[in-house]
């Protein structure tokens, strides 16, 4: 896991800038960084080494031939496995940087889809001075480029491609998504004015001497589902699955340094516990675990990790999320998610990486992934086409902002390449809402603190079996998650095969009505001053929520982490 950086353009030089943008992700790698330099490119890393940790393996990274230049961020979990089929090739290191430049000057783009990982990457041929990139199949590891007069910058975050220009401007149209319906905008957006992203699953080319810019979608995750024969048989779906989890998770476990896992009390982590104490059966020690808490019994899962562990005989490493620390917290997580993001449970999950950071521990799994591949929201199970699990209630209340600004929002119409009304909803949330969101909250929080956050639910092979599946499998009655309960009574207790799902995960709504009501309300009377914002029906609304009327406190916490954002950007073209 690592920070890139590049640019291509005009210019003969490039010192100056590729450095600044490398200074601004140092969090990302504190291992070392490195710069490479050459008429019209630059390429900057910062690497936090995981896998072969000597100085050779360092980026920016040549090729035995000098002709290429990679700098890559993430892992490639089966580069072993495909380092044994690159004779031919001169290595120099062991590490999965350099396989994965032979597999490029072997195979070209065909390459991608060999990789099993999370990755991001750029290629500069300095032939035919040409840049190839590619990003991962679901988007965990982040590429955000833009191309303005004649350059095309890239980089592992935003705060990176804002050191090369003036003020940022906000996308005023995804920014009034946001405050109409809650939308964080399409995956290849941002919140910022002439900055893209890569799509998952794509990569794009860049020539330098005609400018243009190509991008190709090289995974094609539905014709790979539909390719897939569902599952006649629930015990051959259960072994055929097991073997499958083994491996991602086993997979997962290939560093040089500590590695650790994340986890809550429902049955995602339950199984995540169970195969991660099953992958590494031959280990003395077990591995350590990390959750948080609040002291807030209505919302903990402390209860229900403690009770997991008992099972699980693992180390528990108790994080708490204190009421007092929440401001500053939240100005400091801001900074690096460089957007919105999702209130007081995003900072908490934050600081299990700092607690990780200081024992030495540089990658923890967590479980992101179940619930879209096997259906276990509530609204997958009624005739809502709702966005939120837990509340059928509006999140927003865009009253409080000017009709004219909400009028540059657009209507979400997401693509149904399924017949099966549930397939959508899990395509969706798949491609473009719930899983774009948490990995782009995930990298950050856990960059933050320089440590590397891996997703064995989210190997692509087992996504894919899992959306194959008859609906039967993954829903009866009113229990969602079905096969995955089955899967989980040979494995686990029962009482925590059927744990329910539990959408809350901090007292954000109490806290921001009681203890931390001044923090709130001074944030509140700074938003009312800004120009799209109707300060009257802001403030009646704040009071609506003081006395009661507060179904949820998601709207509330947007106008504190939009205020948070305006005041630490200094944004371009808002009063």
């Amino acid at each position: 896991m690592c920070g890139i950086a590049g640019i291509v353009g005009p210019k003969e030089n490039y010192t100056f800038e590729i450095n600044q943008m490398v200074l601004a992700q140092s969090h990302r790698g504190p291992d070392a960084q490195g710069i490479y330099c050459n008429s019209h490119i630059a390429l900057g890393h910062n690497r936090l080494s995981i896998i072969d940790l000597v100085a050779a393996a360092n980026q920016p990274f040549h090729s035995s031939c000098k002709r290429y230049v990679i700098v890559f961020n993430g892992e490639i979990y089966n580069y072993k496995d495909l380092k044994s089929n690159l004779s031919g090739y001169s290595f120099h290191t062991n590490s999965d940087t350099e396989v994965l430049l032979a597999l490029y000057i072997k195979y070209g783009t065909r390459m991608l889809e060999m990789l099993n990982g999370m990755f991001a990457f750029a290629i500069w041929d300095t032939l035919e001075e040409k840049l190839f990139c590619g990003r991962d199949r679901f988007g965990v590891k982040p590429f955000y480029y833009s191309l303005q007069n004649g350059e095309f910058i890239f980089a592992s975050e935003i705060k990176a491609l804002q050191t090369t220009s003036s003020r940022p401007a906000l996308n005023q149209t995804v920014l009034a998504d946001y405050l109409k319906t809650g939308s964080y905008g399409f995956p290849v957006e941002t919140f910022w004015k002439n900055v893209s992203q890569l799509s998952g699953g794509a990569y794009l080319e860049y020539d330098f001497r005609t400018q243009k810019i190509k991008e190709t979608v090289y995974y094609d995750f539905v014709g790979r589902v539909r390719a897939i024969e569902p599952s006649q048989s629930l015990e051959e779906l259960k072994e055929l699955y097991s073997e499958l989890l083994y491996d991602s998770v086993s997979l997962r476990f290939i560093s040089d340094v500590p590695v650790g896992f994340n986890l809550s009390g429902g049955l995602d982590s339950s199984l995540l516990v169970a195969f991660v104490n099953k992958t590494n059966a031959q280990l003395q020690e077990k591995v350590e675990a990390y959750t948080f808490y609040t002291g807030h019994t209505e919302y903990d899962e402390l209860p229900w990790v403690e009770q997991l562990l008992k099972h699980g005989g693992n180390p528990l490493n108790k994080v708490k999320l204190s009421v007092s620390d929440v401001p500053a917290l939240a100005e400091e997580t801001a900074y690096f998610q460089d957007e919105p993001f999702g209130g007081f449970p995003t900072i908490a999950y934050s600081q299990l990486f700092k607690v990780a950071n200081q024992k030495g521990v540089k990658v923890l799994l967590d479980g992101q992934g179940m619930d879209e591949s096997w259906a276990g929201y509530d609204y997958y199970r009624s005739s809502s086409e709702a966005l939120v699990q837990g509340t059928a209630m509006p999140l927003t209340r865009p009253e409080v902002f000017d009709k004219e600004f909400l009028n540059q929002s657009r209507p979400k119409d997401f693509p149904k390449p399924f017949k099966s009304r549930l397939q959508n909803l899990q395509y969706r949330d798949l491609f473009y809402t719930k899983i774009p969101r948490a990995l782009r909250f995930n990298d950050r929080v856990s960059m933050q603190f320089s440590v590397e956050l891996r997703e064995p639910f989210l190997d692509y092979r087992l996504v894919e079996l899992a959306f194959a599946q008859a609906e039967t499998f993954k829903i009866k009655g009113n229990v969602g998650k079905w096969f995955l309960r089955e899967f989980a009574k040979d494995i686990l207790p029962k009482e925590l095969s059927f744990a329910p799902k539990r959408p809350l995960q901090t007292p954000q709504r109490e806290w921001l009505k009681l203890e931390l009501k001044d923090w709130a309300e001074g944030h509140i009377d700074q938003l009312a001053k800004v120009d799209f914002v109707n300060p009257k029906v802001l403030k009646k609304e704040w009071e609506n929520y003081l006395n009661g009327h507060s179904d949820n406190s998601f709207y509330v916490w947007q106008w504190i982490n939009l205020n948070i954002i305006l005041n630490t950007k200094k944004v371009n073209g808002i009063k």
